[in-house]
């Protein structure tokens, strides 16, 4: 089975790496390079170490993937725009790697038994008293979830994002109950990334023994030994995506960026100011992976929200065939919904909606926001939606989030007596271009 490629250059350290695996065994060649200024001038020679090592040429290869961050502006571009070249010129497919699922997927390839299943945390040094965020655990675990998303080996549960350091306790311990719950008999919560060493241990056990007291959790730091993710990382969780067929057109990667600014002014450092908005917000709003037991809310909101509405089966179905959901609940309580499809090159948003004593406060945005996310993780360059024309407020409601109308679909809903309604195509761009009306 051919190799692939792998690179990353998103923190100090430059790697490049060859890897393949069969059912009983993996083939890794690599090498890495620290304390360099830069790696640009280092990551082409290095694919050529590695490549003599392994004793093959670059036309052996599969696939590339690269580290698609977050992490460092120029890094990531660098990894990606080398993958991009080198695609073109072999004509083989990119695979784009999040820096956070690769640290986290390494972690649980190398964890003992005895600390699994358990929830992985990681935290990444994003600067400016901020960091990267994400959770997830091991498809292992007992779920009471479909099988919601794309990526092997674990669940999401909470896509990536930039907070304050700060904020940090009281986002998790938000969030944990809901995560237990979710998986019976989770206990075990690993810590990964060198973001910890900035975060308030001691405030965060506070803060969870306050949400999870019925919870007899036990606590494992390896933020030391897994500090920043490595190549072996992205070159490991590559193979897989690869081989489910997560790969793009090299026009398609991009680097997987969630800050817009990279320095603070005097006066926003003398405010505090910091983290990302839709991180802030949802810590009383939050954005959870739709989960079986979910069902029952999201069913009695579906048939509130619209005339006909999806089934219990439509929702199991869509799960089972891998799409992903989310939920956003705000004290407990059910306010909203969306689910969406990947698809070549664009995320297909399926259904969505707000709670009627909800609406025109920001949820229906904030649910987007988690769609626009998952789209930038696929490497989609947009998201696409129906809507039918008769919903004018929906209509008005996509505009201003920069939805423009690209086509008709004729018939495409059903209406009342038996009749048929068309559809109105509406796409956003997710990387601020006009979009493409097909």
């Amino acid at each position: 089975m051919h190799p692939i490629l792998a690179l990353e250059t998103s923190t100090a350290t430059c790697g490049v790496a060859i890897y393949s695996r069969s059912e009983s065994s993996e083939s890794l060649d690599f090498k890495e390079l620290s304390g360099v200024s830069g790696h640009a001038p280092n990551i082409l020679p290095l694919v050529d170490d590695v490549m003599r090592q392994a004793g093959l040429t670059r036309h052996d290869l599969a696939a590339i993937a690269f580290g698609q961050g977050p992490g460092a502006f120029t890094g990531v571009r660098l990894a990606c725009s080398v993958a991009q070249g080198m695609s073109f010129a072999l004509q083989i497919p990119v695979v784009p790697v999040g820096a956070l699922p690769a640290l986290a997927s390494g972690l649980m390839h190398a964890l003992p038994p005895t600390l699994l299943p358990g929830i992985c945390l990681v935290a990444l040094d994003a600067r400016m008293n901020e960091v990267y965020l994400a959770a997830y655990v091991r498809r292992d675990a007992q779920a009471n979830i479909a099988n919601s998303d794309s990526m092997p080996g674990y669940f999401e549960l909470q896509s990536p994002v930039l907070i304050r350091v700060d904020d940090c306790p009281a986002f998790i311990a938000e969030r944990l109950p809901y995560w237990l719950k979710t998986f019976a008999g989770l206990h075990t919560l690993v810590l990964a990334g060198d973001g910890w060493q900035l975060i308030h241990r001691k405030e965060l056990a506070a803060e969870v023994d306050k949400t999870c007291a019925d919870h007899q959790l036990v606590w494992h730091d390896l933020s030391a030994d897994f500090g920043t993710v490595s190549v072996k990382d992205v070159a490991r969780l590559g193979w897989d995506l690869f081989h489910r067929g997560r790969r793009v057109e090299p026009e398609q990667a991009l680097p997987l960026y969630l800050r817009d600014k990279v320095a603070f002014t005097t006066a926003e450092r003398a405010l505090g100011q910091g983290g990302n908005p839709q991180a802030m917000q949802s810590a009383t709003a939050m954005v959870l992976p739709m989960s079986l037991a979910d069902l029952r809310d999201v069913i009695e909101l579906e048939r509130q929200s619209q005339a006909f509405p999806w089934s219990e089966g439509h929702f199991r179905d869509a799960l089972a065939a891998g799409y992903s959901g989310w939920v956003l609940r705000q004290a407990g309580v059910l306010v909203g919904f969306c689910m969406a499809m990947p698809a070549p090159d664009e995320v297909h948003l399926l259904v969505i909606a707000v709670s009627p004593d909800c609406r025109r406060q920001g949820f229906g945005a904030l649910l987007l926001e988690q769609v626009y996310m998952f789209g930038r993780q696929q490497c989609a360059s947009r998201v696409l939606l129906e809507v039918r024309p008769s919903n004018a407020s929906a209509i008005a409601f996509y505009r201003r989030l920069q939805f423009e109308q690209i086509g008709t679909r004729r018939g495409y809903y059903p209406a009342a007596k038996g009749q048929r309604e068309d559809a109105l195509v509406m796409a956003r761009s997710l990387h601020g271009e006009q979009v493409s009306h097909d």
